[in-house]
This record gives structure tokens, C-alpha cells and sequence, in this order.
């Protein structure tokens, strides 16, 4: 049985949805039984030689939105076309990967920026040597250097973004020595790129501009990680260093931070428990702002902390519940001379709180949150998921950072509202096709009601619909 995929860009909301519509019609023992097409077999290349990539294209749209200063509705078509290609001799090996991430359709009040929109960019560009048995029989030595992209733990402070339409890149040397035993230490000295085009008119237009490594930006960590401390326990304990002044080209909050961290973790299993508790502080100098004017340098002093429980069922449709809580420290006083708001440095934010793209509303500062979900799995080529939150400022003086919304005073209060979320998910073809639909819903409280910088427009809603191809 074959089906015709129409991605249109005139109408991508309500062809993607019948699309996932009549995947979900589709039996999975038929859709698992073929074998996905990749364009390295049909280039007939060499075992040592790695080709592939991927094509996705998602429709947003926001109404009601919550920023400040925001009025109407708000749309966006997103792009990412990713080729890799990886070449492995012997002990040695090389890489390159283009990504080519474009925006249509975004309208006037539209957030646009460099997550969004990074053409023709080669964001890894490598060389590296693996060596085992170097220190004791069964452990490996990887090094490498080159254009970047870095992704540790469960990437809340250093990710490979997914669901965002671009990612950070970096550029330095990286070390990897893992032992037999499940250890591994990670090290790493770079050069943070600077994403580009960067203004609204040439991003409006999907300028191709190569992107540059900062010379004033330096990003260097240690991550260790042991598989297997009591059987069933794992754990990760790291440090990251981010040093940054003033670039003529780039504007920074001129960020000198240590973030030391803490995370154990059992694995999810049918039939049993498992949790995850991650926490961090962060020291050292940073500005309240990237303006060029602001010239205050503050002691930084902050932290976050995540921690859930979860167990998944032994029964059909795997069903798997989680309670989850996240505080990330906010500003307890503009004028104390310190900044107490945490800074996620390059993670990611879709695992814990929701769909970025045009939304993001929640973010890893200056949030006191609760939540829980339910993950369901009905098929093998299908999941889904539906997520609440209940969100509270952590400090009622500070902003909500993703709308720009405050009250210095701290009298419109802490309460940001409610948010719901939801996603489901289909491989129509396994390994080489994947739509998904999904949204979240933020029912404002009183902060976001009675700040004197808030918008007023309601509760807000958000959808996407995505296609994913890779080859």
C-alpha cells in the first residue's frame, strides 16, 4: 500500500493532520515489516564510508500570545535539511555535516531569531582518533577536533536541540576516555560559534551568511559518568566554564559562570520505578543584559534542580506515569547587585518544559514548577503523551524570561498559570518517515493577568505538525 505525503506549504496543518489521521489506521506489524531506505545502500558506498541525513518541515501557530508587547496571532513554517557524511580508516576518522534551516511564512509580530534560521551552515567539520586498550585491557581513547556539536547527561545545560530548528556549535578539541566498566570522562576546549544571519531583515529573508567562532567566548567542561555505581544507579557529576566579553558584532551579558552539577538516574523499566534528580549551582560575574549599554557587571549567584519519579506499567500500551518538579532560581533583587538568575548556558528545554519554536513559554529560570504526565505506547509505531504544569515565578520581582514580562515590585504576584501539552507521534515508515502533531495550552494566572508589562490577550494556544524524513 502506498500513500502520497503532501507538504504543501498553503495549507501544511490540514494535510499533515489527515496525513497522521490515516497512520494511525495502519497496522504495525505491516508498517515494521519494511525495511527503511538509506542513501548510503543506494549509493552502494563502503562499509567505512557513512552517508545520510534527514529533511523535516513543521507548521506553527500561536494565538493569544503571551510576550510582552504582543498583539494578534502568529504563524511560522520551519525547514531542516541535515547530509552527514563520516569516514572511518582504521584508528582514524572524519566527518562533515551541513545543516540548512529556513523559515517561511512568519508574519510581522512572529518571534524570529537564530534558532530558527542558520542557511547552508557546516556545523561539524572533524578529525579524530580512537585508540583501545590504551590504559587497560577493554577501555577506549577518543579525541577530536573541529567544528563541533556538543550534547551531555540529558541535555539541560549543554544539548544537541532537536525540536528547535538550529543548534549551537562550537569549535575546540573534545576527549573522551570510557573504561570497561561503564566509566567515562569527557573534556572539552572551544570556541563558541556565533549563529548567523542575525538581523530580522536578512533572517526574513534566509540570508546565507557563515557562521563565525567568537573569539571572546570560550566554553570548556569536564563530564563524568559512571554506568553502574550500585547495579542499578547511575550517575554524572560536571563542571562547564563559560567566559564571554563584548564581541563588536555580537553583544553578550558578558558571562564569566562556573556551573558544577549532580545527577543520578535509574532507567526506565516495564513494571518497576525509576527517578532522576539533577542539580547545579552557578558562580561567578555576569550583566543583567547583552545591551551595549549596561556596563554593571553583578556576583552571580544561582541554581536549579530537577527531580521525578515515574513508574511504567507491565500492561498493553506501556503506560508510563511521571511526577516532576523543577525550581530554577530568578533575580530575588534588581538592585542588590547581585543576578540570581539561572542560566541554562546551551541546553535544551523540550523534555521538561514543553514545545519552543514560536512558544517556549517555560524556561529553565526563574521557575518554580510541578507537573506530571502520561506516556502511552498503543503500537510499536506509535506513542503519545499528554503533560501539566502548574508554574509559579521563582522570584516574584524577577521577569518571566520567555515573554519579558515583570513587575519589580513584586506585587502583581508569583502565580504565571497553568500549562498543558500534549503530543502524538507516528512512523509511517520506520527509520524513514515520521509525522507528528502537538501543542500546549497556557492558562494564564495573575502575574501574567495584573504585571504592568503583560500583554492581556488570554490564555494562549499553540500547535505544530511535523513531518520528519530521513534517508
Amino acid at each position: 500500500m502506498s500513500h502520497t505525503i503532501y507538504l504543501t506549504p498553503a495549507t501544511p496543518w490540514r494535510r499533515l493532520t489527515a496525513t497522521l489521521v490515516l497512520a494511525l489506521s495502519l497496522t504495525a506489524p505491516a508498517a515494521a515489516e519494511a525495511k527503511p531506505w538509506r542513501l548510503h545502500d543506494a549509493l552502494a558506498a563502503p562499509a567505512w564510508l557513512k552517508i545520510g541525513g534527514s529533511y523535516r518541515v513543521r507548521y506553527e501557530t500561536l494565538n493569544h500570545p503571551f510576550r510582552a508587547g504582543a498583539v494578534g496571532s502568529n504563524q511560522i513554517l520551519v525547514e531542516r535539511l541535515v547530509f552527514a557524511v563520516r569516514a572511518d580508516l582504521d584508528a582514524f576518522y572524519t566527518g562533515f555535516e551541513l545543516r540548512d534551516s529556513r523559515a517561511q511564512l512568519e508574519n510581522a509580530g512572529t518571534p524570529l531569531g537564530t534558532d530558527d534560521v542558520n542557511t547552508a551552515e557546516p556545523v561539524r567539520a572533524y578529525i579524530g582518533i580512537e585508540r583501545s586498550d590504551v590504559f587497560a585491557t577493554g577501555d577506549r581513547i577518543d579525541l577530536a577536533g573541529g567544528r563541533m556539536i556538543l550534547n551531555f547527561g540529558a541535555g539541560r545545560l549543554v544539548a544537541i536541540h532537536n525540536f528547535r530548528n538550529t543548534v549551537n556549535g562550537f569549535t575546540g578539541i573534545r576527549a573522551l576516555w570510557e573504561g570497561a566498566g561503564g566509566k567515562r570522562v569527557q573534556t572539552f576546549y572551544t570556541l563558541v560559534v556565533d549563529r548567523r544571519p542575525n538581523t530580522r531583515s536578512r533572517l526574513e529573508h534566509n540570508d546565507i551568511q557563515i557562521d563565525r567562532e567568537n573569539p571572546e567566548a570560550r566554553f570548556w567542561g569536564v563530564y563524568l559518568t559512571d554506568q553502574n555505581i550500585f547495579g542499578w544507579l547511575r550517575g554524572e557529576a560536571y563542571v562547564f566554564g563559560l567566559h564571554e566579553n563584548d564581541h563588536s558584532d555580537f553583544p553578550t551579558a558578558n558571562r564569566h559562570l562556573l556551573t558544577p552539577g549532580l545527577r543520578f538516574f535509574a532507567k526506565p523499566a516495564q513494571g518497576a520505578w525509576d527517578f532522576e534528580i539533577e542539580a547545579a549551582v552557578q558562580v561567578g560575574k555576569s550583566r543583567s543584559t547583552a545591551s551595549p549599554a549596561n556596563t554593571a557587571d553583578l556576583d552571580h549567584r544561582a541554581g536549579f534542580i530537577h527531580a521525578q519519579v515515574a513508574r511504567t506499567l507491565d500492561s498493553p500500551w506501556s503506560p508510563r506515569f511521571v511526577l516532576e518538579y523543577d525550581y530554577a532560581s530568578g533575580d530575588e533583587d534588581p538592585n542588590d547587585g547581585e543576578n540570581n538568575r539561572f542560566d541554562s548556558l546551551f541546553g535544551a528545554i523540550r523534555s521538561d518544559f514543553g514545545p519552543t519554536g514560536i512558544y517556549g513559554a517555560l524556561t529553565r529560570a526563574n521557575i518554580s514548577s510541578p507537573g506530571a504526565r502520561i506516556q502511552v505506547k498503543p503500537r510499536p509505531i506509535l506513542d503519545a503523551f499528554v503533560g501539566y504544569r502548574a508554574v509559579w515565578l521563582a522570584s516574584d520581582r524577577d521577569a518571566l524570561p520567555s515573554a519579558g514580562v515583570q513587575d519589580p515590585t513584586g506585587r502583581s504576584g508569583s502565580f504565571v498559570g497553568h500549562q498543558v501539552e500534549a503530543r502524538v507521534r507516528a512512523d509511517i515508515l520506520p527509520g524513514n518517515l515520521r509525522l507528528e502533531l502537538g501543542g500546549a495550552y497556557l492558562f494564564d494566572g495573575e502575574f501574567l493577568k495584573d504585571a504592568p508589562n503583560a500583554p492581556h490577550n488570554g490564555n494562549t494556544a499553540y500547535l505544530y505538525s511535523q513531518a520528519i524524513l530521513s534517508f
